[in-house]
């Protein structure tokens, strides 16, 4: 089974900087809490998998500087990290993997995999079907309950010839991100697969739809 970098889209959870949709029906404090959980969780999954030598982690970070990155990820016990910067989500992930490239050559490490921080209900099965399924097919993608995805895996053959193909005529943000992305390879021979739908925790709704 081929290696992979996942990179974890993460947002710092600070007061009032974090889940706003969320803060308007918790408090700024409570919704900070739960996204500190939730982010303390996806680092725990990801970071068994790489203790297994099957995954290489990166964290793309928003809402801090540099230094106060390094201090993060040394907390959180991960080595590697980069700011994700500015723009839509599509040239923040976009941008991730061209920061990387490097980095994949030098390890042998052919595909590449984003997941966010929004899923308390991750697990290790969900990104082990994923590198499975990176094996036969391009693209993988786990559908979110908001329209878009939660993870996002791309295979050598996107990386090296066709990584605009994820990112453009998005209407991020949207119900149609999914639909949209699909769109993107209709006209192409590419192979994509399904993983199983999971909910994105943004609203009070999206905590109770989970019970």
């Amino acid at each position: 089974m081929d290696k992979a970098l996942l990179i974890i889209m993460a947002k710092w959870h600070g007061f009032g900087r974090c889940k706003t949709r969320l803060s308007k029906d918790i408090g700024k404090a409570n919704s900070a809490k739960v996204q500190r959980v939730m982010t303390n969780h996806t680092i725990s999954v990801a970071k068994f998998l790489q203790e297994n030598k099957l995954i290489d982690i990166s964290i793309a970070i928003s809402g801090l500087g540099e230094s106060n990155c390094r201090r993060w990820t040394r907390e959180l016990g991960i080595k590697k990290f980069n700011l994700q910067g500015k723009g839509c989500l599509g040239e923040k992930m976009k941008r991730q993997i061209i920061i990387n490239k490097k980095f994949c050559a030098r390890h042998k490490i052919k595909n590449i995999i984003f997941i966010g921080t929004d899923l308390p209900d991750l697990c290790h099965q969900d990104l082990l079907n994923t590198f499975k399924e990176l094996q036969q097919n391009d693209l993988i993608l786990g559908p979110s309950n908001d329209g878009g995805y939660w993870l996002i895996g791309l295979s050598e053959k996107i990386i090296s010839s066709h990584i605009y193909l994820p990112f453009i005529n998005i209407n991020w943000g949207s119900e149609k991100v999914l639909k949209n992305t699909i769109n993107n390879f209709a006209s192409t021979k590419l192979k994509y697969k399904f993983l199983d739908k999971k909910i994105d925790i943004d609203t009070i709704i999206d905590i109770e739809n989970r019970k």
